[in-house]
């Protein structure tokens, strides 16, 4: 069971269309909700820099119209797909989201399909462009487009043996209250899923442990009664607070090896560092009308995203900034040889698909054909076996196409079909951890080419270049 409901968004109050974009995806490729983005796809798209391809469509289409995006437009629109818990696996959740985003969008804007996991519901949100890929058309809503969507997550769902809401309901209830979910986690839940996640990395001492806790986005606080204070916390939750098994004494016993984490604390997922963000060009922003407060937020922005930055290239030794360029472009090289790789596989795992279904189907038919050239392509004939012999010459065409001349057996094609899939599990584990290494550098690369003035020198160079060769060209 599935319910849907269609969200447009608009540019956030007081914030750029470029942030807006970036902000909505990056809510929801969460790694904390998505297994570390194991769940998430995209189509027409990297999900590692699925907002910045999404503008660079806005951008194509603002050239062909010869009109700016409008204070009021819609930017992206969002599909939130929930499902009732425990009657489908975050895999097949994942895979029914991909093919509703597919089959609502027929393939013409870019999107990002991201499981969630994180509440009792499994629940996935499709953000698609609201622009199409080809820069010249924009998706526009409908009278009715709420129930045509339902229709079309419904009829997915009884294909996949999913029960379906007979009489869904209306109105503005939340989805996740409306499926009977858990309440949201309070801010105690949370600091015993980050200490969890902390003893799980197993800290040699208890500032290591710290330092974890730091990474996540707490605050320590020592004393007779020590605790943390997290994101959007305005007080510390005391250790005492979070019942047995989180006292200070308990955490020090963990960590020295005297006692073990439970089953369930060993389950608690890795704590995810703060990532690095691009700094922000503030006089730029200023000249665009920001004001002063503005200046104050981004300054404050710019000085802790360089010591992120910092942190970064010191715990990877890459402080020289000849290494770091060098660093940039092996590890954006080999993502795309191994982008290159599990695409190719993804490729020919679709072809063989194909191939296999011809095949079953020409095998099928075959009798029914030979029947139908014996009795000399008679009409009547035709009239009464038209489907097998459709099916069997659509296998024929496909067979020309694919210019094979000796069909293969099913059993080989399931064999290489096998392998292809053990070999693309092999690369996406290096594929995932790289895309994220390569955007960590190519961000470092970006902060310290802009504080150090590259940028800009490369720039003018760039410039006098152009410049040198319109000269030589109007000699």
């Amino acid at each position: 069971m599935a319910t849907t409901r269609l969200i447009p968004m608009h540019k956030i109050k007081n914030q750029s269309v470029a942030y807006t974009v970036k902000e909505r995806i990056d809510y929801a490729v969460n790694p904390d909700k998505t297994l570390g983005t194991e769940l998430v796809t995209a189509y027409g798209c990297d999900p590692a820099t699925a907002a910045n391809e999404m503008l660079l469509t806005k951008r194509a289409y603002a050239d062909y119209t010869g009109r700016e995006i409008p204070g009021n437009d819609v930017l992206l629109y969002q599909i939130r797909q929930s499902f009732k818990p425990g009657e489908i696996t975050p895999e097949l959740a994942q895979k029914i989201g991909y093919e509703l985003a597919m089959t609502w969008t027929k393939g013409k804007h870019q999107f990002v399909v991201a499981t969630h996991i994180d509440h009792a519901h499994i629940h996935t949100h499709i953000i698609y462009n609201s622009t199409c890929m080809d820069g010249k058309h924009k998706y526009r809503n409908f009278f009715g487009s709420s129930f045509a969507l339902r229709r079309a997550s419904d009829k997915l769902c009884l294909e996949n043996n999913l029960s379906i809401v007979e009489n869904p309901k209306t109105g503005k209830t939340h989805y996740g209250k409306w499926l009977g979910d858990k309440k949201a986690p309070s801010f105690q839940d949370k600091l015993r899923l980050a200490i969890d996640a902390a003893l799980a990395e197993k800290p040699k001492d208890y500032q290591a442990f710290l330092k974890l806790m730091e990474d996540a986005g707490y605050e320590y606080k020592a004393g007779k009664q020590p605790g943390f204070k997290g994101p959007g916390q305005k007080k510390f939750t005391r250790l005492r607070s979070l019942k047995e098994g989180y006292s200070e004494e308990d955490i020090l016993a963990v960590i020295a090896g005297k006692k073990q984490l439970s089953p369930e604390r060993k389950k608690a997922k890795k704590i995810q560092t703060q990532g690095i963000n691009l700094l922000v060009d503030i006089q730029a922003k200023l000249a665009e009308g920001k004001g002063a407060g503005y200046a104050r937020w981004a300054q404050r922005f710019n000085l802790k995203q360089m010591a992120q930055t910092l942190n970064f290239l010191t715990e990877h030794k890459l402080l020289d900034y000849g290494t770091l360029c060098k660093k940039t472009d092996e590890v954006t090289a080999r993502f795309h040889e191994l982008s290159g790789q599990i695409k190719a596989a993804e490729e020919r795992m679709t072809e063989l698909t194909a191939l296999r279904k011809h095949i079953i189907n020409y095998a099928k038919t075959r009798e029914v054909y030979v029947a139908y050239r014996k009795a000399g392509y008679s009409k009547k004939f035709l009239a009464e076996h038209e489907g097998d012999i459709l099916l069997h010459k659509a296998a024929k065409k496909a067979f020309d196409e694919m210019g094979i001349k000796k069909l293969p057996t099913v059993k080989s094609i399931q064999a290489e079909y096998a392998g292809l899939l053990a070999e693309k599990k092999t690369l996406y584990p290096e594929y995932s951890a790289i895309r994220q290494e390569m955007k960590d550098l190519q961000m470092a690369k970006a902060n310290v080419a802009r504080l150090l003035g590259y940028e800009e020198k490369t720039q003018k160079s760039e410039k006098s270049k152009e410049t040198e060769q319109l000269s030589n060209n109007s000699r």
